[in-house]
């Protein structure tokens, strides 16, 4: 195996490159890569082609930032556009006490994915895709969750919720090794915008390989009577849930050359999908989104609305909310939230929301509304 020199990983680092301006280390990229196919270090151009490739095209919303070409989602198996709004419900059965119980079977799996065009990635998934199925619940059902590990490492998953020891998917309660299974069993409570991920050592690398997802618990009208009208707007299949545009975005990156540094940053895993397929708005109905941040290697993500404010609830754990009329937000690994705003005076157009860590922005983790009268 060839040493990558101490100066040449200096030399190509995202700082770097984005430091001398990005069309500039573009072109510098393309050289180094030649340059590296005659000195017979040919097995590192994918990542400086990775780099070029986030830095060399000239259109769309950021100018020159934004990626050339498509990611094949066939291949993925899974489309970002389709994420926002793909709820796994389960199968819903009835306990002898009468108490609903909803059951989730999630596997574990070896799988390469394509992040951004012809920049590939090989992830440690739920159900063959990053981020995991949403899984969506309502307060004080009883949950099961039949976890199959068919990956080549051992794995778990780990609910940000309530549970018993024995459920918290840590090594020694609910670890799981290749070619054998677990059933975590607990009661979803409480509710909010919460998530789940792989718990087993390194932590680090599991959470970065792609091991999360979303996990979403409704909450039950019948136990908050004085807010029952907003309960109600949050329990999806009502008819006042269904006045709202619900959407979950899981923002995370990916360390492309395992040198502790991300190099592409990302809503829903596609650098860019976003941009260059903006989310379709109605101007008239309110927009909730689920927010949450699973970044391993930098400590703070954010999320900003242009053009806009939304009301933010952390955690989801409340009714009312815990920030008025803000248009950024921050949160570290694992937090998360629920937004709530609306275009009903806005003009139709693009607006966009990215974080306020430029970085990111430039690297495709960088996103458009587009708000229109009608759907068509």
């Amino acid at each position: 195996m060839i040493k990558v020199p101490a100066w040449l990983r200096k030399r190509l680092s995202r700082r770097v490159v984005l430091g001398g301006g990005l069309a500039a280390a573009s072109g510098a990229a393309i050289g180094m890569t030649g340059a590296l196919a005659q000195s017979g270090h040919a097995s590192h151009a994918g990542t400086v082609g990775a780099e070029a490739k986030l830095a060399s095209a000239h259109s769309g919303p950021h100018g020159a930032m934004i990626t050339v070409g498509e990611v094949d989602e066939a291949r993925n198996g899974f489309d970002p556009t389709k994420l926002l709004t793909d709820w796994d419900r389960g199968t819903v059965s009835q306990l002898p006490d009468g108490r609903t119980l909803r059951t989730f079977e999630i596997t574990a799996e070896d799988k390469e994915i394509e992040i951004a065009p012809g920049i590939m990635f090989l992830a440690w998934t739920y159900n063959g895709r990053v981020p995991g199925p949403s899984l969506r619940a309502t307060e004080g059902e009883r949950l099961r969750i039949v976890f199959k590990n068919y990956g080549s490492h051992p794995h778990s998953m780990h609910f940000h919720g309530i549970h018993a020891a024995r459920m918290d998917g840590v090594p020694g309660a609910g670890l799981v090794a290749p070619g054998e299974e677990f059933v975590y069993e607990f009661d979803a409570l409480p509710f909010g915008c919460h998530l789940y991920h792989c718990h087993a050592l390194p932590l680090k690398r599991h959470i970065h390989k792609g091991m999360y997802g979303a996990f979403v618990i409704d909450p039950d009208p019948t136990r908050h009577p004085e807010y029952e009208a907003v309960a109600r707007s949050r329990l999806l299949g009502t008819a006042e849930n269904a006045e709202w545009q619900e959407l979950v975005m899981v923002m995370n990156a990916f360390d492309t050359n395992f040198d502790g540094k991300n190099e592409v940053y990302a809503v829903n895993t596609v650098a860019h999908a976003y941009a260059k397929k903006p989310i379709k708005i109605l101007r008239d109905k309110p927009v909730r989104v689920y927010l949450i941040n699973v970044i391993e290697f930098d400590p703070i993500n954010s999320f900003h609305l242009h053009a806009n404010f939304f009301e933010y609830f952390n955690q989801g754990t409340t009714l009312t909310p815990t920030l008025k009329t803000v248009d950024l937000i921050t949160q570290c690994q694992a937090e998360r939230g629920i937004l709530e705003f609306h275009f009903t005076e806005h003009e139709p157009g693009l607006y966009m929301f990215h974080p306020h860590q430029s970085e990111f922005t430039e690297l495709g983790w960088v996103g458009m509304f587009d708000v229109v009268e009608t759907v068509s």
